[in-house]
């Protein structure tokens, strides 16, 4: 019993639940990272969620991606290139607040560490 909720515990901490979409979003694997992809690309594909997540494997990275593109037409976002999302929406639908990486980024750079 005490395996399976390290486990749970061990997944929660890499994963974050997204309600209304019923599923869990990995985590980012840095901040300059996430500002990074954010602040260079348009539009994001595979390489770049992969450099934001981590190595996910093709699954993973297909339904963050057709996580993006339903949220996508819904807005009614037009896609310049039919395999890769928004990146604005990916970042609202997977929950990075870009506004909260820049302020920690911020404090990461005063506090020297």
């Amino acid at each position: 019993m005490s395996v399976i909720l390290l486990a749970f515990f061990y997944c929660s901490k890499k994963f974050k639940f997204i309600r209304g979409y019923g599923m869990y979003i990995p985590s980012i694997t840095n901040i300059e990272n996430a500002l990074k992809v954010y602040y260079e690309n348009a539009e994001i594909g595979n390489k770049e969620i992969k450099y934001l997540f981590g190595n996910r494997s093709s699954a993973t990275i297909a339904r963050l991606k057709r996580l993006a593109k339903t949220e996508m037409i819904k807005r009614g976002m037009p896609t310049f290139n039919a395999y890769k999302v928004n990146t604005a929406i990916a970042y609202d639908v997977w929950g990075i607040d870009i506004t909260d990486l820049e302020n920690r980024m911020k404090k990461i750079k005063e506090l020297s560490l």
